[in-house]
């Protein structure tokens, strides 16, 4: 069983940056950051390629968060800047055997953690 381990979330203001690290347990996948606010569906945030110079992101975040890997750590991050409100959500790490924004192709997932932006 892969099992990915989410930290870095907190309780931050409006502007603030956060950085979330994901550690899989394993092999080298492809990367993704999921987030679901209370009464909405999960949504897809960012993604990053086993090589990570392939990334991409959701139009919301685009400019405001980067999602990178340190190969050697096997280990992903999303770094966000310029939080706002609407940022506020249960974040997942997920890993999925290819380069995909779509949550059903994801094979693990995290247990989330939560970032909550107050304005």
């Amino acid at each position: 069983q892969v099992q990915l381990v989410e930290s870095g979330g907190g309780l931050v203001q409006a502007g603030g940056s956060l950085t979330l690290s994901c550690a899989p347990s394993g092999r080298t996948f492809t990367m993704g950051w999921f987030r679901q606010a209370p009464g909405k569906e999960r949504e897809f945030v960012a993604v990053i390629g086993v090589s990570g110079t392939t990334t991409d992101y959701t139009d919301p975040v685009k400019g405001r968060f980067t999602i990178s890997r340190d190969r050697g750590k096997n280990t992903v991050y999303l770094q966000m800047n310029s939080l706002k409100p609407e940022d506020t959500a249960v974040y997942y790490c997920a890993a999925a055997l290819y380069f995909t924004r779509q949550a059903a192709q994801y094979r693990y997932w995290g247990q989330g953690t939560q970032v909550t932006v107050s304005s």
